[in-house]
């Protein structure tokens, strides 16, 4: 399969190049292991719009890290080992950073899947279990590859990889933390700059969860003061405010909706793309119910419109499946209309409202945050 190249394939490719002088790239295309980490590692210089997910990234490691403690990689032998035992395994996975969470679903079946999708003809697999004895190895004929017949051993260079790839995560998601604390900070000493802060936020290579709290608070408000009539008979009719809920936690890989509001049943789900296939898996997920797209850029809403239906044509080529999808996009908001619909809030007088739910939500973020548990505790790159 073709190499995926995303911005951490040249950090990958440089710590392959360490190990392997000049045949970095040979290297990678001669390992489905070190692919399937590329492909895995594509969220490292991201914004983070998905939490990281190291769970496969960390049954990897502790397998390969067990391996190398073991010196199987110098002496050999590991053919006879008796395999490693799965309570020591799932202990070292939660002392890593961002491990404090995991479940035992990766070491046990999920990675092995997963991997088998990417690599379906491939006869290997990347974990090895006797579930009699509860013992794991990882599959050293992963490990072990060949260029122009030598054998080489890949293990040191995948644990580099993995922690640079935690490294880079890490550094994502410090600097969200930082956006959140001034958020607070700001609030509290000037709410006149708050404000200016909060526009400044508005932009396309903001943290993607920093803008799903600036957008969610902006637009909470917004539609706050729109009032709706509604009832069981013309002579019983209620009145009530629009109201934006939150249905998740910021950016989290759910697979759900990120704002719903109450009473018109309206969908929202923030993105920082403009892919015809993630708006209609988004569709799908929801039955083609219609959804709002909130949309991390200044270009103009006409114009992702016509790009989302260039590449619905293109991957569909037929006219009424492509037309279905397109009328579920309710309405397309991006950063110029979210500025819009911010200066009117401002208008009303409500900017202390905004700041008060983005101060809301980031102190969620902040203090609740598992994985900022993690970064307090683990400063260093994995040991």
């Amino acid at each position: 399969m073709p190499i995926v190249q995303h911005e951490f394939t040249k950090r990958i490719l440089e710590i392959l190049n360490y190990y392997f002088p000049n045949r970095g790239d040979i290297v990678l295309n001669s390992s489905e292991l070190l692919q399937y980490l590329n492909i895995k590692t594509k969220a490292a210089n991201r914004g983070s719009k998905s939490r990281a997910g190291f769970a496969n990234h960390y049954a990897i490691y502790v397998l390969v890290e067990d391996y190398l403690n073991n010196e199987f990689h110098i002496k050999g032998g590991y053919d006879e080992y008796e395999g490693a035992q799965f309570i020591q395994l799932f202990r070292r996975q939660r002392e890593l950073p961002f491990g404090n969470k995991l479940q035992n679903h990766a070491l046990n079946h999920r990675l092995n899947q997963e991997f088998k999708k990417y690599f379906p003809t491939l006869s290997y697999v990347p974990i090895i279990r006797d579930a009699k004895t509860n013992r794991y190895w990882i599959n050293e004929n992963l490990i072990k590859i060949y260029i122009d017949g030598n054998q080489i051993n890949i293990a040191e260079a995948i644990i580099d990889i993995i922690n640079a790839y935690v490294t880079a995560r890490r550094q994502a998601f410090n600097e969200f933390m930082i956006y959140c604390q001034q958020m607070i900070d700001i609030q509290q000493q000037d709410p006149l700059r708050a404000i200016e802060f909060i526009r400044s936020l508005l932009r396309p290579n903001i943290d993607a969860r920093v803008f799903e709290i600036v957008s969610y608070a902006i637009l909470k408000e917004y539609y706050g003061d729109q009032k709706i009539y509604w009832g069981w008979s013309l002579d019983e009719l209620n009145a009530e405010y629009l109201i934006l809920y939150k249905t998740g936690r910021t950016n989290a890989n759910d697979g759900g909706i990120d704002f719903v509001m109450k009473p018109l049943g309206r969908f929202f789900q923030v993105t920082e793309t403009i892919d015809a296939g993630k708006y209609f898996l988004d569709i799908d997920k929801v039955q083609r119910y219609p959804i709002t797209f909130v949309v991390k850029t200044d270009q103009r809403t006409e114009e992702i419109l016509v790009k989302v239906e260039e590449q619905a044509r293109a991957r569909y080529n037929i006219k009424a499946i492509v037309s279905r999808y397109l009328e579920c996009i309710e309405e397309v908001i991006n950063i110029p209309e979210l500025i819009e619909r911010f200066n009117s809030v401002l208008e009303r007088g409500q900017g202390g409202a905004v700041i008060q739910e983005i101060v809301l939500q980031s102190r969620i973020e902040f203090n609740v945050e598992s994985e900022t548990q993690d970064i307090l505790i683990y400063d260093d790159t994995v040991q």
